[in-house]
């Protein structure tokens, strides 16, 4: 922090906020062409929707570094940034939790119903047992197993918990060799999760559409994976921030967000293996 700024830094107006609205509405409207339009109109507005976006972030938060490595920011600019984190990280939070509570419903309260009522009518067939593959699967599946991949990438995630920690007290020690071993300790665990997961979706015996099972299954899996890939972006970020000279052991919120979401995504993956792979 540069001491001298004794007042609330306030930017000047940007262009960043129009763009990334651009880059979300041909997101949307790409999405939209695809599911009613055609898919090569979709395709092409999707992927200017990306590029767009990848234009507005590389810009925005260079725009944010080089305010931060410039002295602009006191501390009552970074204690904002680390209450914006934190409802960032809550709102998170409870967009998992509505994907749990998804998956609470329907093993203990839908699934059970429906196997109350008199199902020669309804469904015949239907077995009140979970995991549910619905009632018009005409072929049996296997649900995915704890102790293989998914017990691997518990482990995986757990080791990179303790591989960021480890850089963040290096950096806390001003040791800028252990810090960068240790953020890529920490990706390398994080790509090796995300392979791991895509060989797992590749040897599943079942889909998005088999059932509620399938449904809650890939929902949370595959979002808890998108997290996970962000997170992984933004720790490579951090690592060439790191590898320039960026931070100080007073200075380096933007290592401590990052490191926050990781931690996030540590916890959630212990949720998903314990209630969605093992229980």
């Amino acid at each position: 922090m540069n001491s001298a700024h004794d007042v609330y830094y306030v930017p000047a107006p940007s262009k960043w906020p129009v763009v990334g609205s651009t880059a979300l509405f041909l997101l949307a409207l790409g999405v939209i062409n695809l599911l009613h339009v055609g898919r090569t109109q979709g395709l092409m507005l999707l992927i200017a929707g990306f590029a767009v976006l990848t234009y507005m972030l590389f810009g925005w938060f260079g725009t944010v570094i080089s305010e931060s490595e410039g002295g602009k920011y006191n501390a009552q600019v970074d204690a904002s940034f680390r209450w914006a984190m934190g409802w960032f990280i809550f709102s998170e939070v409870m967009f998992f939790a509505a994907f749990f509570g998804a998956l609470f419903y329907a093993r203990q309260l839908s699934v059970p119903l429906l196997g109350d009522i008199d199902n020669t009518l309804l469904w015949p067939g239907f077995k009140p047992n979970w995991p549910s593959e619905g009632p018009y699967l005409t072929t049996p599946f296997h649900p995915m197993a704890a102790w293989g991949i998914p017990a691997i990438n518990t482990l995986l995630l757990l080791s990179s918990g303790v591989t960021v920690t480890w850089a963040h007290w290096a950096l806390k020690k001003n040791n800028r060799s252990q810090l960068i071993m240790g953020l890529a300790a920490t990706i390398a665990l994080g790509l090796l999760f995300l392979v791991l997961q895509i060989s797992e979706y590749g040897e599943a015996a079942f889909s998005l559409s088999t059932g509620v099972y399938g449904a809650t299954f890939f929902m949370l899996t595959g979002f808890h994976g998108f997290h996970v890939t962000l997170g992984t972006l933004m720790l490579i970020v951090i690592l060439g921030r790191s590898a320039k000279g960026h931070f100080t052991p007073e200075h380096h919120f933007a290592f401590e967000a990052v490191s926050w979401y990781w931690h996030f995504v540590d916890v959630v993956w212990l949720g998903l293996f314990i209630f969605v792979y093992w229980l």
